[in-house]
């Protein structure tokens, strides 16, 4: 069993508002009323610099990502090499650092036990997440999902603890049946996201399949509530067409992630193999690039200046009183 730690929580320099528990509260409500609403997007982000320019982009909310993280820090997707202080340090510094709805991918809530889930989501939610995830891979290649009752029971847990919270938190719950290549994996999918629905989740996800047909199937086997849908390959599908299948949520994974590192990558190997330049061609220009952080800088030091001198002003008038 996880010992006790102590929750952890977002402040970043110039940010103070962005981390405060009002703004975590009135995230969390606009999360939920996307989910309500129309078909949404929301990308993943690998680090602050591509959060905050997602966010100017005008994506409604944002979304962890392991695999884009872990690669950042040298590291390989898996919960043993991202460990659960790692990926909850990541998780609260986009969490605090960007003024939209995060939701964190927390991989299988790190622990086996229903308890263990429990207790990391309890630590999840302090990051000031307006969403958090749960998957049911064990990580094993020889058994690597967790037998439905006992994978239930995590998510029962989860549900459990974000209830105690009192935080709106919005619970998804993963069925990983596709990525760990399940003989019948539409089926199980299905059938596992339905126990997970029952269990509690208020969204449903079984990331993997790209062909209208399974994605269609898997709305229907859930609705009324919504499905999150990965996307990270042009399958020849746009938002519209994914849309029309009835799903809610769109989110890319590592994709973003993986579009950098095949930029940066090519770009390496050229320079090494044939001495070439020719990688930095068509690069997005410096000033273009520096001219948005400048910007953003800009709006964060102001805003934390107005956040500061709100808190002045209010300890000015309880002095008063």
């Amino acid at each position: 069993m996880n010992t006790f730690k102590k929750p952890m929580t977002a402040h970043l320099i110039g940010t103070e508002g962005r981390g405060s528990q009002e703004n975590f509260r009135a995230r969390r409500r606009s999360f939920r009323t996307l989910h309500e609403e129309a078909c949404f997007v929301i990308p993943n982000p690998w680090d602050i610099g591509s959060a905050r320019y997602l966010q100017q982009l005008g994506f409604p909310a944002l979304a962890t990502t392991s695999a884009g993280f872990a690669f950042s820090q040298g590291l390989p997707d898996s919960e043993v090499a991202l460990t659960c202080e790692r990926n909850l340090a990541y998780i609260a510094e986009i969490a605090g650092g960007v003024d939209v709805p995060v939701n964190a991918d927390f991989a299988s809530g790190y622990g086996e036990s229903p308890r263990d889930v429990a207790d990391n989501v309890t630590r999840c939610i302090a990051t000031g997440v307006a969403g958090l995830s749960i998957e049911d891979a064990t990580g094993d290649p020889t058994s690597p999902l967790y037998e439905l009752p006992l994978a239930v029971e995590r998510v029962r847990a989860a549900r459990e603890a974000i209830d105690q919270s009192r935080a709106d938190v919005l619970l998804t719950a993963r069925a990983e049946c596709f990525l760990v290549g399940h003989h019948d994996a539409l089926r199980e999918s299905v059938r596992r996201l339905q126990a997970f629905s029952e269990a509690g989740a208020d969204v449903l996800f079984a990331p993997g399949p790209h062909d209208p047909t399974a994605i269609k199937a898997l709305v229907e086997a859930v609705r009324p509530k919504p499905i999150n849908v990965l996307v990270v390959r042009d399958s020849g599908l746009s938002v519209a067409d994914i849309a029309a299948l009835g799903v809610r949520r769109i989110s890319v994974g590592g994709a973003l992630a993986l579009a950098a590192w095949t930029g940066f990558t090519r770009a390496a190997q050229k320079l090494k193999s044939e001495g070439s330049f020719a990688g930095f061609a068509s690069l997005v220009p410096y000033a273009d690039i520096n001219g948005f952080f400048v910007t953003d800088y800009r709006i964060r030091q102001s805003d934390g200046r107005r956040s500061r001198a709100g808190r002045s002003h209010l300890l000015s008038k309880a002095s008063d009183v």
